[in-house]
């Protein structure tokens, strides 16, 4: 009787170490793939999951090794992203990849003067974004990533992002958030109190102008002086991309004098002050514009034709530059910016 114990201990101590050597040998030893690949971590991924395609790919023997592996790390969360699996990579060492979330990077670029939807339509056409904002208005964007602001638009920075495969558009969007404070709370910390501005929402609204106003990067601040010279003087700023931005998809890339006098909340030849939000997301130029605007008596601009304008202190200068530049390479119908009025 105490022989047979024995021996049946003897027996299950040699098989367990030699299933704990199957078991490390293969957790160790390099798997079967011949060139990099990638692999997709999706949302959600379990050991299971992720043990079943290295097995279908012929990359391990049993998708049971994987669930084992994570039995003894169970600190390990594999992070959702599309990873570069190398010849030569242990099992070990590829789930260990997992965790680290160190997925391949990719990069969606949010230009200056875009709309908050027309970001949401660039990360759609990346293919492999999880979108989760595609059909909601900017509304509703606002409200599910809590920007504390009631309308989305102008509330991202634009710039060049990072992200990993199956991020979400939501999340790229809150990094250009965060960047968009970061930047306007540097400028609003050291700005002017006598410019008319009440927060720093308005001073942004201030900048999502002077971006679609113009390109040129020397006359940002100039043209800021002109709005802000109108603001102060109690005239209607009278600028061509604020209705535009009124109109919605109405425009068809004409403005008519019938859309300077429709009655909306953007229309700046028939409001006083600024519109209520921005009209479009910026970058650091603006901003710094808006803030830092030119001290100039200028309080007219119109295109000359080359992406630059010319800038008129008074309605008599302003006419006069309207008949040099505009008179007829535009529209009979359609008015200056700012126009001739106030």
């Amino acid at each position: 009787m105490f022989t047979w114990f024995w021996r049946t201990a003897l027996l299950f101590v040699t098989l367990s170490a030699i299933l704990a050597a199957v078991v490390y040998t293969n957790l160790t030893k390099p798997m079967q793939l011949q060139e990099p690949e990638s692999f997709v971590v999706a949302t959600g991924a379990t050991g299971q999951k992720i043990g079943q395609q290295l097995a279908d790919r012929g990359w391990v023997v049993n998708p049971l090794l994987v669930r084992v592996a994570f039995k003894l790390n169970p600190q390990w969360v594999p992070k959702v992203g599309k990873y570069q699996v190398e010849p030569g990579m242990t099992l070990l060492t590829a789930l260990a990849l997992f965790d680290s979330g160190k997925a391949i990077q990719y990069q969606v670029t949010l230009i200056e003067g875009k709309t908050t939807q027309d970001y949401v339509q660039a990360m759609s056409k990346k293919g492999n974004i999880k979108m989760t904002l595609e059909g909601l208005s900017n509304l509703e964007i606002a409200n599910m990533l809590s920007l504390n602001v009631k309308h989305a638009e102008g509330q991202f920075f634009a710039n060049t992002y990072t992200y990993s495969e199956g991020d979400t558009d939501a999340s790229i969007l809150l990094q250009a958030n965060k960047k968009l404070k970061q930047v306007l709370d540097k400028y609003w910390t050291e700005h002017d109190k006598k410019l008319p501005y009440k927060n720093a929402q308005e001073s942004l609204i201030m900048a999502s102008i002077v971006e679609k106003e113009t390109g040129a990067k020397e006359e940002r601040a100039r043209i800021a002086g002109v709005f802000v010279n109108r603001l102060n003087r109690k005239m209607r700023l009278q600028t061509d991309p604020t209705v535009i931005y009124g109109m919605g998809d109405s425009y068809d890339g004409n403005i008519r004098r019938k859309h300077l006098k429709q009655n909306t909340p953007y229309n700046t030849y028939r409001i006083y002050g600024l519109p209520p939000t921005p009209i479009a997301n910026v970058g650091e130029e603006a901003i710094k514009a808006a803030l830092n605007p030119e001290a100039t008596k200028a309080l007219y601009f119109v295109a000359k034709g080359d992406g630059t304008h010319t800038f008129s202190n008074t309605l008599k200068q302003h006419n006069a530059a309207v008949a040099k530049y505009q008179r007829f390479q535009r529209r009979k119908d359609y008015q200056s910016k700012p126009s001739q009025g106030n």
